[in-house]
């Protein structure tokens, strides 16, 4: 056990995810090769529509953590390949899928799969690649790790519906929108952790320790998106900027700026939401409300609050290089906003 203290305020220099990029090189490379092998079809705009989002720049975050945390364990087996390029199937899916729910133009700095293709296209190859991860599963031969997987799957989709009930409802409170980013991010990114100690063959504990890593890492992530899609510009993000504003998704900035405002702001948010103010200079004016009432600062503040419970939540395990690198890349997580 190690007494050592990571905390998130502790670095002076900017977090980065090279040295997790670094940790895994070698094991990323081949599940690489499972992801180029895995998404190919006799259909020629399978490989075509999903290698356009697969290798759009994406950092490919859930199966690095899957492969680290395994380095954090020692273990020196292979079974973990196939399961991180599973798991990256599952989050490519979910982003063709959401694309079409939400109308994406941008995706990554890139225009998006239906835009190109079309919807329907999007969502048969979205199911595809589902199809592809539980194959990749089912070889796997391990109930537990198809348990684990399976039900991210459904928590996922069970989140996304979840936040279509509650878009453009501005009384949505914190507690559902904490509710909807645990599902919809979260499940994943502790289902990608827990893995790991399965095929490493290790006890509750460790599983369960790597489960509330990958799931405060994740809600800490979501929160960060959730603020910059308000702060930052579409070529940092990728995206375009206000999505989330035009969409009328009802996020923690607008929760807190909401709670907080004015008989007038409220009403702001009420038809903003509703979808009857989207302009730029409509958007100029949320921003203006949430600098206001510090709705960006206080957003930031919980997702480094949740960034620390996942820093916490391997203290653990002794000091390492993977240790280390799981701990800056929470920081990295929450370091996208400044």
């Amino acid at each position: 056990m190690s007494a050592t203290v990571h905390r998130l305020d502790a670095k002076a220099s900017v977090p980065s995810l090279e040295p997790m990029m670094q940790l895994v090189a070698q094991d990323m490379n081949a599940v690489n090769a499972v992801i180029l092998a895995r998404m190919q079809s006799r259909i020629p705009l399978i490989p075509e529509l999903a290698g356009h989002l697969i290798a759009g720049g994406g950092k490919r975050m859930r199966p690095m953590l899957t492969l680290a945390c395994a380095r954090l364990l020692d273990y020196a087996g292979t079974r973990h390949h196939r399961l991180a390029a599973a798991v990256e199937f599952i989050h490519t899916a979910t982003l063709l899928h959401d694309d079409v729910v939400d109308g994406s133009g941008m995706r990554r700095g890139k225009q998006t799969a239906n835009l190109i293709w079309g919807n329907n296209a999007s969502v048969l190859v979205g199911d595809f690649l589902f199809s592809r991860s539980f194959e990749l599963m089912v070889e796997d031969g391990s109930l537990k790790v198809l348990k684990i997987l399976s039900s991210a799957s459904a928590i996922i989709a069970e989140g996304e519906v979840n936040q279509l009930t509650t878009q453009r409802r501005v009384e949505t409170d914190e507690d559902q929108y904490l509710d909807i980013i645990g599902a919809k991010t979260a499940a994943l990114f502790a289902a990608a952790c827990r893995i790991a100690a399965v095929v490493a063959e290790r006890d509750e504990a460790t599983e369960l320790a790597l489960d509330s890593y990958g799931r405060n890492l994740g809600i800490a992530f979501q929160l960060v998106d959730d603020a910059i899609d308000y702060v930052s510009d579409g070529e940092t993000m990728g995206k375009d900027t206000g999505d989330d504003f035009r969409d009328g998704k009802v996020t923690l900035p607008v929760i807190l700026a909401h709670a907080r405002g004015s008989v007038e702001d409220r009403r702001f948010w009420k038809d903003a939401m509703s979808g009857l103010r989207k302009s730029d200079a409509d958007l100029a004016h949320a921003r203006e409300l949430l600098r206001e009432t510090r709705a960006i600062d206080d957003t930031l503040a919980r997702a480094r609050h949740y960034g620390q419970r996942a820093i916490d939540a391997i203290g653990m395990f002794g000091n390492g290089a993977a240790r280390s690198a799981l701990t800056e890349a929470v920081e990295f997580a929450i370091a996208r906003a400044y």
